[in-house]
């Protein structure tokens, strides 16, 4: 008898089980050079499956050497453009081209392949998933018992479990003897071929280096060199049925989730048992007559039939959410939320008018709360969430609701600012008690705890900062701030020069700003010497206004500049020009110049252009001199004015020579 096996049964271990059981004893066994090829490839990639292939190959040329069979390797390898088409069927159709030459019966466990084969009329050998009864234990049962959830298993290491309930567990080592690099991998491919053939296994990721595969309740992880400095194995399974009864607050949620108000975030830590909580909801849910459907990636909830489990189609979170909505079930599961794809098709999903409920990984929900501000605007998160469930240690902690309403922040009342403003808050519905509040605060979201918040000071910020003055004092506590009336022409006159002026910025008594500000300022002053106006917005972010043509040098070329100041400095910072400073009225308005044995004149600055003011001279062309030394030429408008851009260097030598009181004097040219 000759037998061509393709690459998915050399994979799964199918042809040496059966030699071994004595069903092909004799058999001629021939081997295309595409399906060595491929295994080749995917090893070299670092696929457990290529390993697997390999493994399997080797153990058909032991058999061959104990006479059981005759090994044959026939056929070309692949050409590139060959390689290429692989996802296209190319190096199937080269397998098939081999049993069809050799008149072999042609053995697979992949059923399109199967299928193509019966069409060019090959003799096919189809196998099937087997039944779970005709398996053996498997090797890495042996490292399990009644109290154990999770084996870890490294290359030179001696193996370890956790042992217990998620409550209560502790690490305990399994053997002395380290773990080789031989054991490890019959192990692995071992899972690997189990997860092909069984009918409750499947291989749920295959990237270079690492292997996710299911087997029943059991998840097996492998990582492998170059993504690991060894060969590792981690197996978790489940080790107890909990009832949604048991867990602590059940009929709250329960009442919850009778109302279908909006989607949930169940929360909490890597280990905590938020999948176990999202099987029980899904497990009530779907005895309740809901229609529902779980998206999983790995699919490891343990669910009845009636609960179809999803992944990522095509490797695409979002695809899957498109799908969902095409079929309308009551409420989705969305298992172990990990990255910022998936929390936006949570909300396209909530928002879409499905029930959602999601797990999230945060150390509370305060920090779920700050991820999802970050994600979506701030007045919808009521309608994407309106339970947050916090579980610790196997049970739950907390079930917060989360609203929406008009009120002054706790953390704001603090500082004296009593502006009624949107709230998202956070209210545990059992204490009645809020937990956070949400809402917007100069621009930023900002999300606080509302108990217990540490003292802080206001930032006052008055609406016109006048020209360069002594800052005015702090303003009482239980007084609006302070602002000074703008200065009269000798103050402007006996005030320093623009350029020696430290910020315009005024900050209460907070002592941690101010010395931050100050380092700020000394950082980008390297990078320019005109004005530096250094603004705190939060303990973490700044914001910097400097001349309007300083703005590229600061930054620097590609962010240079600006990026090693914010990596001394450990604040964001954000570059902005000085004339979008908020109320900033820029040093001189209207001003008298000094009048000369020539003639006077006014300047007046504004927010994008420097106006000299000469009536006298209405369409003429004058000089501008600072004492005897020439200045510049100019064209007086038919209004008696000369415009000249804020940024502009003559504009600022302007601004500097009048600070530092020179004489100014303009004449007509002759």
């Amino acid at each position: 008898m000759i037998l061509v096996p393709d690459t998915s049964v050399v994979i799964d271990g199918r042809v040496t089980a059966l030699i071994e059981k004595g069903e092909y004893r004799d058999a001629t066994i021939i081997i295309p050079e595409a399906v060595f090829a491929e295994l080749e490839a995917q090893a070299n990639q670092g696929r457990e499956i290529g390993f697997s292939g390999l493994a399997e190959l080797q153990r058909l040329c032991v058999l061959a050497k104990q006479g059981r069979i005759t090994l044959q390797y026939v056929g070309e390898r692949p050409r590139l453009e060959q390689v290429k088409l692989a996802a296209g069927g190319e190096i199937d159709a080269m397998i098939r081209a081999v049993a069809i030459e050799h008149g072999a019966t042609f053995l697979t466990s992949d059923y399109v392949q199967a299928e193509v084969a019966r069409a060019k009329g090959l003799d096919v050998v189809y196998l099937k998933s087997e039944t779970i009864d005709n398996f053996a234990p498997l090797q890495i049962d042996e490292f399990f018992d009644e109290n154990t959830f999770a084996v870890y298993l490294k290359e030179r290491v001696a193996p370890c479990a956790r042992k217990g309930t998620i409550k209560e567990s502790r690490l305990v080592q399994i053997r002395e003897a380290p773990a080789t690099e031989y054991e490890l991998r019959a192990i692995a491919q071992e899972c690997l071929e189990r997860a092909k053939r069984h009918p409750d296994g499947f291989v749920e990721v295959e990237m270079p280096g690492v292997t996710v595969s299911q087997i029943g309740s059991m998840r097996i992880t492998t990582t492998r060199p170059p993504f690991s400095d060894g060969i590792e194995v981690t197996v978790v399974r489940p080790t107890r049925e909990v009832s949604f009864e048991s867990y602590n607050f059940a009929a709250a949620l329960k009442d919850r989730l009778k109302e279908g108000s909006g989607g949930m975030l169940i929360v909490g830590t890597p280990g905590s048992g938020k999948s176990t909580l999202e099987q029980n909801i899904a497990i009530y849910l779907g005895g309740q007559n809901f229609i529902v459907k779980t998206i999983e990636s790995p699919r490891d909830l343990m669910v009845p039939d009636s609960i179809t489990q999803y992944t990522a189609l095509d490797g695409s979170i979002a695809a899957t959410g498109e799908v969902l909505t095409l079929l309308r079930p009551d409420y989705v599961i969305f298992d172990e939320m990990r990255r910022s794809e998936e929390l936006s098709v949570f909300a396209d999903l909530r928002l879409s008018g499905i029930k959602v409920i999601g797990g999230l990984h945060a150390k509370s929900a305060l920090d779920a709360m700050i991820r999802l501000a970050s994600l979506v605007d701030l007045n919808l998160i009521p309608q994407i969430v309106a339970t947050m469930v916090f579980v610790k240690t196997g049970d739950i902690s907390e079930i917060y609701n989360v609203s929406t309403g008009f009120g002054v922040p706790k953390a704001l009342e603090q500082i004296g600012d009593p502006q009624i403003r949107p709230i998202v808050r956070l209210t545990n519905i059992i204490t009645q008690e809020t937990a956070a509040e949400a809402f917007r605060y100069e621009g930023e979201v900002m999300v606080t705890p509302a108990a217990g918040l540490p003292k802080v000071s206001p930032v006052v910020v008055p609406k016109t900062i006048p020209a360069p003055v002594p800052a005015p004092s702090p303003a009482p506590k239980a007084q609006a701030p302070v602002v000074p009336e703008p200065p009269t022409v000798q103050e402007e006159r006996s005030a320093p020069p623009v350029h020696s002026m430290p910020t315009y910025e005024v900050t209460d008594d907070n002592p941690a700003w101010i010395v931050l500000e100050k380092e700020i300022q000394n950082e980008i002053r390297r990078f320019t010497e005109g004005d530096i106006v250094v603004r705190m917005i939060t303990d973490t972010k700044a914001a910097v206004y400097i001349e309007d043509a300083d703005v590229p040098a600061a930054i620097g070329k590609a962010g240079k500049n600006i990026a090693a100041v914010v990596s001394k400095v450990g604040v964001g910072i954000d570059v902005r020009p000085l004339s979008d400073l908020p109320g900033r009225e820029v040093l001189f308005n209207d001003v008298p110049a000094p009048i000369t044995g020539y003639a006077g004149f006014k300047i007046k600055s504004e927010k994008k252009q420097l106006s000299i003011i000469c009536p006298d001279y209405a369409g003429k062309i004058v000089d501008l001199f600072s004492g005897k030394e020439y200045l510049f030429t100019a064209t007086v408008d038919d209004y008696g004015e000369i415009h000249l851009a804020r940024n502009s260097s003559i504009a600022m030598e302007m601004i500097r020579r009048y600070g530092a009181e020179e004489e100014l004097k303009i004449r007509p040219v002759d």
